[in-house]
């Protein structure tokens, strides 16, 4: 059976809401509302997923977080291709903090 991803996107949204809700209200630390809600989101990303590699070949750039902070990653980080170190083209790999004065002109042009 064919998964629609527009249905199971529907799903994955109305599961976000809930653990929204689920947070905003949250009662302690291991809450049973919002542990639900987060597997819920969890089983609905999965499920869209799915739904859109099934359907169109494609996946989303997301994974669920298994919780696991193990060396074990580690060694699987080796392996994954990089796809951009977020440096710009001057190979300056520190945070955007916005435009500098070089990036625009100081008298914007006026065309009539």
């Amino acid at each position: 059976m064919k998964a629609d991803p527009r249905a199971a996107l529907a799903i994955l949204t109305a599961s976000l809401e809930r653990h929204l809700e689920a947070s905003a209200s949250r009662r302690g630390e291991n809450d049973p509302t919002v542990v639900a809600a987060y597997q819920a989101v969890a089983e609905a990303f999965d499920l869209y997923d799915d739904a859109l590699l099934e359907a169109y070949g494609e996946v989303t750039p997301l994974e669920i977080y298994s919780g696991d902070d193990g060396d074990d990653d580690d060694e699987d980080d080796e392996d994954d291709e990089v796809l951009d170190d977020h440096g710009d083209e001057d190979g300056d790999s520190g945070v955007y903090l916005g435009l500098d004065d070089s990036d625009y002109d100081e008298e914007p042009s006026r065309t009539k």
